[in-house]
């Protein structure tokens, strides 16, 4: 798996996966390279709605069409930071550019854009995000812990990170593989 780069990729928690983070997870990986992994749970909403974040954080949400869009839990590390996966990229302080136009954006300057009504079309706001040392992902992957898809094309990648419902992105995530959920096995094969 050397050499592999999972960037704009999204990873599917496998039925075996029992780590209370991630297990029926699906996190898209927003930047892979040989120094390790890091990316954001998708489909894990926490019980806290964007027009609570901002008030905590002492902004005035004066676009209402993202008032009651949930905060997702984006994994175990630094969860008192805010991540804002979005579209379109934007030019904003601290972003990696991922794929197709898709960014993630850890500076407080795209937090005040989507207050004022001018930031990305597309958001969404995660309180943490999945880390991976160096090797660490892909020896997860070669014991069967995730699959990893990416999806066909920029409308689909999308859809499955903005556009469908929590409870319904981990078997999306699955149907991009062309599979059926119950043909998963738990055990690796190896030739």
């Amino acid at each position: 798996m050397e050499n592999v780069n999972l960037s704009g990729h999204f990873l599917i928690a496998m039925p075996a996966m029992t780590d209370s983070y991630f297990a029926r997870s699906v996190t898209f990986i927003c930047e892979h390279n040989q120094d390790g992994a890091m990316g954001v749970v998708i489909n894990r909403a926490i019980d806290m709605k964007l027009n609570a974040l901002f008030e905590q954080i002492n902004l005035s949400l004066s676009n209402s069409s993202f008032a009651q869009n949930a905060v997702h839990f984006g994994g175990p590390v630094q969860i008192d930071r805010g991540f804002v996966l979005h579209q379109p990229a934007g030019d904003w302080d601290s972003t990696i550019a991922i794929h197709e136009g898709t960014a993630l954006t850890t500076s407080k300057d795209i937090l005040e854009a989507v207050a004022a009504g001018y930031g990305p079309e597309k958001i969404l706001v995660t309180l943490g995000y999945a880390g991976w040392s160096a090797g660490q992902l892909e020896s997860e992957l070669a014991q069967n812990a995730w699959l990893s898809v990416k999806a066909t094309d920029a409308a689909a990648q999308d859809k499955l990170i903005f556009d469908i419902p929590n409870e319904e992105k981990f078997t999306a995530a699955i149907g991009l593989l062309g599979i059926d959920l119950a043909m998963l096995s738990e055990e690796a094969g190896h030739a």
